[in-house]
């Protein structure tokens, strides 16, 4: 079954099950994925579903750090449950070991020598990461890689 035929199953399914929070979280990725398909006008092919699901992902660790500095730990929590909701479409996260080898295998690619060159690294390295890391943490493999 199709990724976006998924994530409207367990929409259905929560809804079925009264799940507040999945529900929420459901709806909120295939707003986000109607958006990309009106963007970019046709339906976003696995790789694109997994990128806005990395992003709402990261959107919302963002406000969880941000609720629990305002001291708004219920909010964080509910964040956090919308997290693992969403967690469940990506495919396996990537360990630093695999990250590693990547990174190696980009930069031995691009003839990579300075930090210079990282954009090249970044552009090989992305679409073989596909949203099974993240980027932030790839940026920085790279940094200390070229570094």
């Amino acid at each position: 079954m199709e990724l976006y035929q998924k994530v409207e199953e367990a929409l259905k399914e929560a809804i079925r099950e009264r799940n507040e929070t999945a529900k929420d979280a459901l709806r909120m990725l295939l707003t986000a994925l109607k958006v990309k398909e009106k963007e970019i006008k046709r339906q976003p092919v696995e790789s694109e579903i997994h990128q806005v699901i990395s992003n709402l992902v990261k959107q919302r660790h963002d406000s969880a750090e941000q609720f629990r500095a305002g001291g708004r730990a219920e909010l964080a929590a509910k964040e956090e449950d919308e997290i693992r909701v969403l967690e469940n479409f990506l495919p396996p996260q990537l360990s630093i070991e695999e990250l590693e080898k990547m990174v190696d295998e980009a930069v031995s690619k691009s003839g990579a020598s300075s930090m210079k060159d990282m954009g090249r690294v970044m552009k090989l390295l992305m679409p073989e990461v596909g949203g099974r890391a993240d980027g932030k943490v790839v940026n920085e493999l790279v940094r200390r890689k070229l570094g």
